[in-house]
């Protein structure tokens, strides 16, 4: 089960509620075997520039940003009451990582694009989750792989091809 943390820079009228964003992730929780937490952050475009330019040496703005949770190979002092579970309860809490999206890129995009907003809010928290989980689209079949995968998860959700 992938269980979403969300938090919000400011206001933003148009974003979906925290029950949303938790239906899109929860169909993605066959691709996942442990209980699964990811942090989402919804942000303005001043943000996500900062972002975009500090993480991938990008100017501007982007949709939405991934970073998959690296955990170091000794836990600090601060995650000793996680190395005291039994065994078997510390295996299944994964922190997949954090995905950023960007509010008014998502709804400036959804209007080109011709499609509506909230679709392509589930389109990019699924692409996001993606990410964390090891997907990419650097290069021709995994960017297809993605595609797919992404296609076949929103379909389950109701929505349409978001690449059509």
């Amino acid at each position: 089960m992938i269980t979403i943390g969300l938090q919000t820079a400011a206001n933003f009228p148009t974003a979906p509620s925290a029950e949303l964003f938790q239906a899109w992730a929860t169909a993605i929780d066959s691709m996942v075997e442990a209980t699964s937490d990811v942090s989402l952050r919804i942000v303005d475009r001043d943000e996500m520039a900062s972002l975009n330019q500090q993480y991938r040496n990008k100017a501007g703005t982007t949709n939405v940003l991934a970073f998959p949770c690296e955990l170091p190979t000794e836990l600090p002092a601060d995650w000793q009451q996680l190395a005291a579970m039994p065994e078997e309860s510390a295996a299944e809490i994964i922190f997949l990582g954090d995905i950023v999206i960007c509010a008014p890129v998502v709804s400036a995009e959804a209007e080109q694009q011709g499609k509506s907003e909230i679709s392509h809010w589930a389109h990019l928290t699924v692409h996001g989750i993606l990410h964390l989980l090891g997907f990419d689209h650097y290069e021709e079949a995994d960017a297809e792989r993605m595609e797919d995968t992404e296609t076949a998860i929103l379909k389950k959700l109701g929505f349409e091809n978001p690449y059509h």
